[in-house]
């Protein structure tokens, strides 16, 4: 069974960068849809950005242009370059695949805490 593992959260100050990384564990090279999503205290998880087996990729409108995904398939890793770090990116961090387009059930990490300071 995949199991995820991230790693680079952090505390930066307004404008800084961090890169967020997440290991898939296991042997599986394939998977449909990567992504990381976020949780702000008191408000519900969204979607940060998703990459595609296309290659295909989309992000949430408070990100775009400032955060970049990227997966590497023989590393079974998914990053997300975050820049431009506004105190509003708040959040802890989830990273999530979805390991078919036909599959009933999605694997989450377990979040990591990103923390921008004004």
């Amino acid at each position: 069974q995949v199991q995820l593992v991230e790693s680079g959260g952090g505390q930066v100050q307004a404008g800084g960068s961090l890169k967020l990384s997440c290991l898939l564990s296991g042997s599986a090279t394939y998977f449909y849809r990567m992504g990381w999503y976020r949780q702000a205290p008191g408000q519900q998880r969204e979607l940060v950005a998703n990459v595609f087996d296309s290659g295909t990729t989309d992000y949430a409108g408070a990100v775009k242009g400032r955060f970049t995904i990227s997966r590497d398939t023989a590393k079974r890793t998914v990053d997300l370059l975050m820049n431009r770090l506004q105190p509003d990116d708040t959040a802890v961090y989830f990273c999530n695949v979805r390991p078919s387009y036909f599959a009933t059930s999605e694997i989450w990490g377990q979040g990591t805490q990103v923390t921008v300071s004004s």
